[in-house]
């Protein structure tokens, strides 16, 4: 197919033609460039699902393209001039513009390239036929290698010789299991599912940020489980994350997010994990996760205690007061996966009932605080040490049974007298 033969037509939609888009065109083709939108808001529109991120291919240099969105007065952020991609910010939204390419080196983790003007050249180096096709702002597609009919079809299919495709860049062969969780509707392509299987020994050799994008992204798809049990099937998961093995549980976890939750990469992670607090901080750093997500992951894959719906409302209120909103509703969805794991996937409505009735009353309830604090331990001539957070720790225990209700001066009340009547370690507060 040349250059100038679209394979069909896509109708302009509106984040083509808005005032942001309209201003970034009029300035990258003012060279009178073939410019066109490419990659996955192009796949996206397609298939009439929201579009997020815009990607636009050029056939003009990096500085070129730099020159052309300041003298339109468009903010630009070299966010990778070696590569060829440039940032432009236009109405505050960001569009990624890359100038064609072609790999002349690839270790499977990076690439040196040389820029070019041939758009087909361009597509070929892609990961995915669906992944290759581009756009002009007229709504001409080109379409170099069936990408259209598989994304309709539901399949995903390399763009020529899959293990090809993977040696340049061994991130594709998550990516491949990623876009099947998103976008297939079939069975996996098999000349693809031999080279994944063939290639899974090079992931350990991907950076772990590179590997939780991947793997974060798939775990969010409607239904990963299927596809995340491929994976374990042909060794995939063995390579890069072996504390991933509970998949009945992530299973169950699916079904019940279906009916009381929305989905939740870090949460569906945890249910994976098998092995406690040791599995949960391995995939932790395999995966170089945030601080933020290491502390969920850590919690969640080895909680403090368990929920569930017998629980007596005293003893699940001094539960839910242990840890904060969004984690005491993770330790219920979780506990609730494991139970429907238990019983083999089976959901029965009056316990369901009574999951979603622990849900509601984690939620409405509100973390209360102790209104006694450390220094004020201090101030009763107590030297610091240990024996201040073993009296903070006791009275919090004494606070609890009593259903959190003891205000401060009852709390600072018992803490004297403690203090004046020592108890044989263990001991505690008691009532007073």
């Amino acid at each position: 197919m040349s250059e100038g033969e679209p394979a069909q037509r896509l109708e302009p939609q509106p984040w083509m033609t808005d005032k942001a888009s309209a201003a970034v065109m009029a300035a990258l083709t003012a060279g009178r460039a073939d410019v066109r939108f490419v990659g996955g808001c192009i796949r996206d529109a397609c298939l009439g699902r929201p579009v997020k991120d815009i990607d636009i291919g050029t056939p003009e240099p990096p500085e070129t393209v730099m020159q052309r969105l300041a003298k339109a007065g468009i903010k630009t952020v070299p966010t990778g001039l070696k590569h060829g991609t440039v940032t432009a910010v236009s109405q505050h939204r960001p569009f990624e513009i890359t100038t064609l390419r072609r790999d002349v080196e690839t270790d499977g983790r990076r690439a040196v390239v040389a820029f070019h003007d041939d758009w087909r050249e361009d597509a070929a180096r892609r990961d995915f036929t669906f992944n290759a096709m581009s756009c002009r702002p007229d709504g001409s597609l080109f379409d170099y290698f069936g990408g259209l009919a598989d994304l309709r079809a539901g399949r995903v299919r390399f763009v020529g010789d899959p293990e090809q495709r993977i040696r340049e860049d061994v991130l594709r062969l998550l990516r491949f299991f990623r876009f099947h969780a998103h976008y297939g509707r079939q069975s996996p392509d098999p000349p693809a599912l031999a080279a994944c299987r063939k290639l899974a020994p090079l992931l350990p050799s991907l950076s772990g940020e590179r590997l939780a994008q991947e793997t974060l992204r798939l775990l969010v798809a409607p239904d990963p489980g299927p596809v995340v049990a491929l994976m374990q099937e042909i060794g995939v998961l063995a390579a890069y994350l072996p504390q991933a093995r509970r998949l009945a549980r992530l299973k169950a976890l699916v079904t019940i997010e279906g009916i009381a939750a929305a989905a939740d990469a870090v949460r569906r992670l945890a249910a994976l994990v098998e092995g406690g607090a040791p599995a949960a901080d391995g995939v932790a750093e395999r995966l170089r996760l945030s601080n933020e997500q290491r502390e969920r992951l850590a919690i969640l894959a080895a909680p403090p205690f368990v929920l569930h719906p017998d629980l007596g409302d005293s003893l699940r209120r001094r539960l839910f007061n242990r840890v904060d909103d969004a984690t005491r509703r993770d330790l219920a969805l979780l506990a609730w996966a494991q139970t429907v794991e238990d019983a083999r996937g089976a959901i029965d409505r009056r316990g369901a009932e009574a999951w979603r009735a622990l849900l509601d009353d984690a939620a409405l309830w509100r973390r209360r605080d102790l209104p006694v604090k450390g220094r004020d331990v201090l101030a009763l001539g107590i030297e610091p040490g240990p024996r201040v957070g073993e009296l903070i720790d006791a009275l919090t225990r004494w606070w609890e049974e009593r259903d959190f209700e003891p205000d401060r001066k009852a709390c600072l009340a018992e803490l004297k007298h403690v203090i004046a009547n020592p108890r044989p370690p263990g001991g505690g507060p008691g009532a007073s």
